[in-house]
């Protein structure tokens, strides 16, 4: 592949790498802190490293125009980590929190309506095969608690729709890095305001806490963002989506290695239908390029 094709792929595998097991370090923080306290600070200090990076580099530290950063602020970084900390709040760290990643399905929908993207042929067997191993990962059948379910979906909605609408409404001539830095520096702001009214326990500052709070402020939260500003601006919006699905798959075995939460059958089943699904997706984009 040429730079231009491949730097948007080695992006895709970055994020999945980083967000997939930044849910073992959240299972971790959560330990010593509440969920809107613990969002707060890494959405914060994560917004103030890329200002930094920004800074260094010699970017412009000013967006030609707010509205989008405003919005996606508030909806794709604070209402969506509120959603999904909230669900861990109420249905604890388990399955419940992989229906976040229910997303790529809703992005497929939005994206059809919103933008015109469209699946093909071929294309609908790869989210066919994906949605059944995500469906075997999640096992709706056997879930703890149904709110906690809902809010996890509701989360991954959110994500879903204000992806769509940053390809939708996109803010020409703005770096990632500075825009993804604006738009965390609002998101912080709001789940600041929700940690102050409804955090119940101070955080306890162990060892184990700071590690956790370091990398999800550095790596989930600063590079993962920033590496999905990008690959949303390089890469249509539902095939970006569907590719996230690797992001449960790194989550579970994860956990698996450091946690010892051993998947049953059934996970490992769904995972293996994820990959054979990706797999097949990256194989039709590859033929397709070629082709064009």
């Amino acid at each position: 592949m040429t730079p231009s094709r491949s730097t948007p792929v080695a992006a895709l595998v970055a994020m999945v790498l980083i967000w997939g097991y930044s849910w073992v370090v959240m299972k971790i923080a959560l330990r010593h802190a509440h969920p809107f306290d613990f969002a707060a600070w890494r959405v914060g200090l994560g917004s103030a490293f890329l200002f930094l990076l920004v800074k260094l580099t010699g970017r412009k530290l000013l967006l030609p125009r707010y509205r989008m950063a405003v919005l996606l602020g508030c909806t794709q970084v604070a209402l969506f980590v509120a959603l999904s900390h909230f669900a861990l709040l109420k249905a604890g760290p388990g399955k419940t929190s992989v229906l976040v990643f229910t997303m790529p399905f809703w992005m497929i929908v939005f994206a059809h309506f919103l933008i015109g993207e469209r699946m093909r042929g071929t294309q609908w067997i790869a989210v066919a095969i994906a949605f059944a191993g995500l469906t075997l990962i999640v096992a709706p059948w056997d879930l703890t608690s149904v709110y906690g379910s809902l809010l996890a979906v509701a989360g991954g909605a959110v994500w879903a729709i204000s992806a769509v609408m940053s390809k939708r409404w996109p803010t020409p001539g703005t770096d990632p890095l500075t825009f993804t830095a604006w738009q965390l520096l609002f998101g912080a702001i709001v789940l600041a305001a929700l940690a102050a009214t409804t955090s119940d326990r101070p955080i306890e500052w162990t060892h184990e806490y700071i590690y956790a709070l370091a990398f999800s402020t550095i790596a989930a939260t600063a590079i993962g963002w920033w590496l999905w500003t990008y690959i949303l601006q390089n890469t249509p919006a539902g095939i970006a989506g569907l590719n996230s699905l690797g992001i449960p798959v790194v989550a579970v075995m994860s956990s698996w290695v450091q946690l010892g939460e051993r998947p049953p059958g059934l996970e490992l089943a769904g995972m293996l239908l994820i990959g054979f699904a990706l797999a097949l997706l990256a194989w039709l984009n590859l033929r397709n390029a070629a082709r064009t």
